[in-house]
This record gives C-alpha cells, sequence and structure tokens, in this order.
C-alpha cells in the first residue's frame, strides 16, 4: 500500500503502526509516532491500522545542544 512516511512515499506491505515500524527497522529504537498528524502512544502501535494515503511521521530524539 502506499503511504507517506516523514513526507516522502512509501510502498509497505505493514497495515499496523507497529509492522510499519518493525519493516522500516525502527522497531528497537526510541521513537515518537503520529498518524494523520494525531500523536500514537507505543502501547496502541499494534491496533492502529494503516490505510493507503495515511501520512506518518517518525520522530527520533536528538541529544545535544
Amino acid at each position: 500500500m502506499q503511504i507517506r512516511v516523514n513526507g516522502k512515499a512509501h510502498e509497505v506491505a505493514a497495515t499496523t503502526l507497529a509492522a510499519l515500524l518493525a519493516e522500516l527497522d525502527y522497531q528497537d529504537k526510541l521513537v515518537a509516532t503520529a498518524v494523520n498528524q494525531t500523536f500514537i502512544r507505543v502501547a496502541d502501535r499494534p491496533s492502529t491500522p494503516l490505510s493507503p494515503g495515511d501520512a506518518v511521521e517518525i520522530l527520533v530524539p536528538r541529544q545535544g545542544g
């Protein structure tokens, strides 16, 4: 299915947010996520469905100053 991840088009097989993170190798990383501009808690990722055209944001915290 075609979705946007961090503003770029991606063709993915994942049907949930948790599966998408695994598909994109983020499953073991500390990240913040949003789907269509709605923040998704870690506990809700396995039950958050993805649909064609969704916009997903995956934010990796940065350290420094």
